[in-house]
């Protein structure tokens, strides 16, 4: 019984991706045969509700009442996609043979989610449901009409605004693709390669280990999709040689925590979210990616400077040459891995092909390639790996695909998403934009905590994004904006799940990681508001108004980056500078908004800032300075 069920798991698993593939290729067209999306979207959706049961089991180990349950997912949700013509032009109502599969195929899907991707995003869609049963008793401003369970449940059971909708479509499209490369690259080989590649260009640097974290997880957490995916990649192998240079074991939890988090807002993949992004905005791929790319970039510098601040103060050496990897012996048998990254980009940027096209193209050129090369010959337990693999880390975007389905269909049918907005937006007509950004940040913070990345984004896009762009915020700014502010969750105590992991992996305490992580994540939590005054740092304007931004929010990531960490010292010296650097980092960043965002008077102000640090510098005024190569 026991390998029976392991079997059928496995089967599952791999009938996600096979199934996800073959729709990303149009294979039933190749056949003759034509499927609506809502119908595809059931079977997978269906089959990866059983294979959450057997993987998630109520007890040790999965049992006939977890394989009923998966049986019982399918039915239902293949009664959804058998059907899906018909009652697209049905007129006679909802009967019971049509919403009694849904409320089962909806608990189902619920209890799935709350198995694979958390409790709290588990709690909020049925705070939703709840919602719209029970809205009409609900005081103005946020009373909903009086709707009927038959009505809501055929309304997120079938309607393309409900479960089997936009964000499912993308992530059993778009993300699948990725996923399977990012599978394929672990197989492969591919993280060993980019730690040894950033090993061999930083390692022997001050504080090398720590720069070698920041370039492989900046890398990699592109790719891989998940923050604690990344962190349990790269981390194991980083954080001990931090640890080992003589970083703090906090300071290595958190250093590696903030890179991996860092990975979720890095072009080209972002997570796969940047897909979500350009399918929420109705804008292209590209578009998304090089509106990240400068946000991106400071973010890391930012990071960067504060390691090697650290290591400066405490003279830290990096590790022996004798120890590291040859640079071009890594490249002389990695190539491989370099090479769908060129495919990929090539597609997506020059030709303009679909990214989940793309990605399948990059994981054929990989594929290939590591054949050819005879680096690592995919045997059969390779190949089911790479396929299973893949389907499980599906399962539990599937699951939040679904209950963001469930919370776009709320929001749509009770108006909830409106009456959300319009509060909001008063809010920010009365008090401002800085007020109304502040608020949205705090709530992006505390709604994102516990939350997988692709549940952040989707619940805030709906809830909070509206809202910001009513005060004249461009769509891209606003939707980047509450991006990265879910994704601060992630680094934000109490609950802090990145640093959390890190913490573990490290040795170090959950609290002291988490406040470590805040510190050195300071740009993230201060660029968003730059953007949205600036839209120029997010691709929104003029060749010189994006030129004059970029300019001063890096003069600025350098004053930042050193004076966040000149405030660990106690002196009331030691604190006065690393002040009068916050103040002049806020300065310089802000220039363009104060004084214009195509004023050439904000490089003046940026030149200000450049000279104040080279003077502090000269005469003495940082603390902690010791020298040792850069």
């Amino acid at each position: 019984m026991r390998a029976v069920l392991s079997l059928l798991e496995r089967g599952y698993l791999a009938a996600i991706t096979l199934i996800g593939i073959a729709w990303i290729v149009n294979l039933p067209q190749f056949f003759g045969a034509s499927f609506i999306a809502a119908e595809w979207i059931g079977l997978l959706l269906g089959i990866g509700i059983a294979a959450a049961f057997l993987r998630r089991p109520y007890s040790e180990r999965a049992g006939a009442v977890e394989a009923l349950l998966g049986f019982a997912a399918i039915a239902c949700w293949l009664w959804m996609a058998f059907n899906y013509q018909d009652w697209i032009i049905d007129i006679t109502g909802y009967t019971p043979e049509k919403y009694v599969p849904g409320i089962v195929g909806v608990v189902l899907m619920m209890e799935a989610m709350r198995k694979t991707a958390g409790l709290p995003i588990t709690i909020l869609v049925w705070v939703l449901i709840g919602y719209a049963l029970l809205g009409h008793l609900v005081p103005p401003p946020f009373q909903a009409d009086s709707i009927d369970a038959p009505s809501l449940v055929m309304y997120v059971y079938s309607d393309t605004n409900g479960v089997p909708g936009t964000v499912l479509t993308v992530i059993g499209t778009l993300v699948l693709a990725f996923i399977v490369l990012g599978r394929l690259m672990e197989i492969t080989g591919a993280i060993k390669f980019f730690t040894d590649i950033a090993l061999a260009l930083m390692g022997h640097r001050r504080g090398g280990p720590a720069k070698v974290a920041v370039v492989a997880s900046s890398i990699f957490g592109s790719i891989n999709g998940t923050v604690i995916g990344n962190i349990m990649s790269t981390g194991i192998v980083t954080i001990p040689l931090m640890k080992r240079s003589g970083f703090k074991p906090q300071q290595a939890g958190a250093i590696e925590a903030v890179s991996s988090n860092g990975g979720q807002f890095a072009p080209p993949v972002m997570g796969a979210t940047a897909f979500l992004i350009a399918e929420f905005l109705q804008v292209s791929y590209a578009t998304v990616v090089l509106a990240a790319l400068a946000p991106a970039v400071l973010y890391y510098v930012c990071l960067f400077l504060q390691v090697d601040a650290i290591a400066q103060r405490r003279g830290l050496e990096g590790l022996p040459r004798s120890e590291l990897p040859s640079a071009r012996a890594a490249l002389k048998t990695g190539w491989v891995f370099l090479l769908p990254f060129v495919v990929l980009i090539y597609l997506l940027f020059w030709r303009g092909y679909d990214p989940a096209v793309s990605g399948l193209a990059a994981v054929a050129t990989l594929f290939v390639l590591a054949l050819l090369r005879q680096r690592h010959l995919l045997t059969r337990e390779a190949l089911g790996s790479l396929f299973v693999g893949a389907g499980a880390n599906m399962l539990p975007l599937l699951m939040i695909g679904g209950g963001a389905g469930v919370v776009i269909g709320v929001m749509n049918i009770t108006g909830l998403g409106f009456s959300l907005s319009l509060v909001l937006s008063q809010i920010g007509e009365n008090a401002g934009l800085l007020v109304m950004l502040l608020l949205t940040g705090a709530i992006s913070i505390v709604l994102g905590m516990g939350m997988p990345t692709t549940a952040i984004y989707v619940v805030l896009s709906v809830v909070l994004a509206p809202a910001i762009i009513e005060m004249d915020v461009s769509p891209i700014a606003a939707h980047l904006f509450i991006f990265y502010y879910g994704l601060l969750s992630f680094l934000t105590p109490p609950v802090a799940v990145a640093s959390y992991v890190a913490a573990g992996l490290a040795g170090s305490g959950m609290w002291s990681t988490s406040w470590e992580g805040v510190k050195l994540g300071a740009a993230a939590y201060l660029l968003p508001f730059l953007w949205c005054y600036n839209e120029a740092l997010v691709g929104e304007g003029s060749p010189l108004a994006v030129t004059y931004v970029v300019l001063t929010a890096l003069i600025a990531a350098f004053l930042l980056g050193r004076g966040m960490q000149i405030f660990r010292f106690r002196s009331a010296k030691e604190l006065g500078v690393g002040a009068l650097l916050f103040a002049a980092a806020l300065t310089v960043g802000g220039s363009t908004v104060w004084l214009g965002a195509e004023s050439a008077a904000s490089l003046g102000v940026a030149a200000g800032g450049a000279a104040l640090l080279i003077g502090l510098r000269t005469f003495g005024a940082l603390p902690g300075v010791r020298l040792a190569k850069a």
